[in-house]
């Protein structure tokens, strides 16, 4: 460490001198206005008395040691054992006058060092430390600010009630399920792959099979290979009247067609939540179709960082239901509350296979529960 005292006229005059001679990690450890020496220092401007240190390095202070140790012999040892020896020798050569002032100054220096490298080395090995319900959730891939939220509530349940309780009554809260009845015109919307079709069809056969009613079929899905003649199918096996619509007109008259019908179910065309275009095209379909209900579909397996996405891109459309797809292909649900809390709206259907029409259920909130804490065992 070496200690200089600068007197100069301004700060800016103080720093020139020390980053030339001490260099830019040079500190300035005090500073203070004092009178020019001498009788007519009573009589001019106080100048600035400015000290500042530089820390060396272990070689410039083993060499001042090695320089020193002939003169000091008896107390070799003591200095080779003191951390701070090497320094105080440049200290009091350099400054015997303000030996113990410059002491004290380098004893708060060396104290600051100690306690910023515990800080330091604290950090490093700091370990956050996660409770069994945290770690339960994230294995279950509910999302980070879900847990917390989770953590929360637990916390603000009362009652003697114990942990699994609570936290199962903590992911119900989280949960809402629909009460729609699933009448008039029904639209479902939703991104490419999720099952829209597969799910339209198994929604036509509970309704016309197990509920009795009247059901019509319409499709604007005339871009993907293959999806107008796998609805015409299911229509064709249960006897179902079935539509193509491919312009607004279209949807009108298809609409008309079918005033008959208890429950008119509309399969859209997959469009990316991102593209604007095609969203804004989708969306003149659904406000034609003047629907009573319109159900985001998305897929259970859909990554965190997507969900967002989509049911943010999709909200234009003023969807008022979700229905989670894909229930067999995972083995972890938590994307069910991910996808809730992000949609913002009820939960009306899932499906868990490729049946039609069996592999599609109402679910409840402890069943959303059960399945989050892998209690529910329907889900094959």
């Amino acid at each position: 460490m070496k200690i200089k005292r600068y007197i100069v006229n301004n700060m800016s005059e103080a720093m020139n001198m020390i980053r030339y001679e001490l260099g830019r990690e040079a500190v300035i450890i005090s500073q203070r206005k004092v009178k020019k020496p001498g009788f007519l220092g009573y009589f001019m401007k106080k100048q600035l008395e400015v000290t500042a240190a530089v820390d060396n390095s272990k070689k410039q202070e083993e060499a001042v040691v090695e320089k020193v140790k002939p003169q000091f012999q008896p107390q070799a040892q003591a200095l080779s054992q003191a951390q701070m020896a090497p320094t105080q020798q440049i200290i009091q050569q350099s400054f015997p006058q303000n030996y113990e002032q410059n002491m004290d100054i380098m004893k708060e220096i060396q104290d600051m060092r100690n306690a910023l490298n515990e800080i330091k080395e604290g950090s490093n090995n700091k370990v956050v430390k996660k409770n069994k319900i945290q770690l339960k959730l994230e294995n279950n891939d509910v999302s980070e600010a879900l847990i917390k939220k989770i953590l929360t509530t637990i916390k603000n349940i009362r009652g003697d009630v114990d942990e699994n309780t609570r936290l199962r009554r903590a992911i119900e809260k989280l949960v809402t399920i629909s009460d729609d009845k699933m009448q008039d015109r029904v639209i479902l919307i939703g991104p490419t792959g999720v099952g829209k079709t597969t799910t339209i069809a198994k929604l036509a056969g509970r309704l016309s099979l197990t509920e009795k009613k009247k059901v019509g079929l319409l499709t604007v899905d005339t871009y993907r290979i293959g999806a107008v003649d796998q609805l015409k199918t299911y229509a064709d096996i249960l006897n179902l009247p079935f539509k193509v619509v491919l312009s607004l007109k279209d949807m009108e008259a298809a609409i008309e067609s079918m005033a008959d019908c208890d429950v008119i179910l509309i399969d859209t065309t997959g469009r990316s939540s991102k593209n604007v275009m095609q969203i804004s095209e989708l969306r003149a379909f659904v406000e034609k179709a003047n629907a009573s209900s319109i159900h985001l579909v998305i897929s259970c397996t859909t990554k965190e960082k997507d969900i967002t996405a989509i049911t943010e891109g999709f909200r234009e459309l003023n969807y008022n239901n979700v229905i989670i797809t894909k229930l067999d292909e995972t083995t972890t649900y938590g994307s069910i509350v991910n996808i809730l809390d992000s949609a913002k709206k009820p939960l009306s259907f899932v499906t868990t296979g490729q049946n039609v029409p069996d592999d599609l259920m109402r679910i409840t909130k402890a069943q959303v529960s059960d399945l989050i804490l892998g209690e529910f065992e329907q889900v094959n």
